[in-house]
């Protein structure tokens, strides 16, 4: 069995890449995600969509992580997280955004059961009101 923060590497591995198969690979069928507004999208499927969705908007979409700390079956890692607004798939300079960033993961079974995000995304809805 993995350990919680090998599961949490893999994933961000997956999205750094953009491979929405992976991602859902390492979810549980009932994953919950966790915005920093306290949104939840529940469900691995759903969460498919949602991810598909957010790579169109933010197609070079990376976290970088600094810290991950593991204890039991959680895992919470710091960075910063950022990408280019291109709803129209321009990857344009004036677009790119960075914030920082800390994640709250649970793994049961190998799988990740919840991922919440704690991150102000101001810069990036700044740039989808223009």
């Amino acid at each position: 069995m993995a350990k919680a923060k090998e599961i949490v590497l893999q994933f961000v591995e997956q999205i750094n890449s953009q491979n929405v198969d992976g991602l859902c690979s390492l979810m549980s069928e009932q994953h919950r995600f966790i915005d920093a507004f306290g949104a939840i999208v529940q469900g691995r499927e759903q969460m498919r969509q949602a991810w598909i969705g957010y790579f169109h908007l933010v197609p070079d979409y990376q976290i970088l992580l600094e810290e991950v700390f593991e204890y039991g079956n959680a895992v919470v890692a710091f960075g910063t997280a950022g990408g280019t607004y291109a709803p129209n798939g321009e990857l344009l300079e004036q677009n790119k955004w960075q914030v920082p960033a800390a994640w709250r993961a649970s793994v049961s079974d190998n799988f990740l059961t919840e991922w919440r995000v704690y991150a102000d995304n101001e810069p990036l809805r700044q740039l989808m009101r223009k």
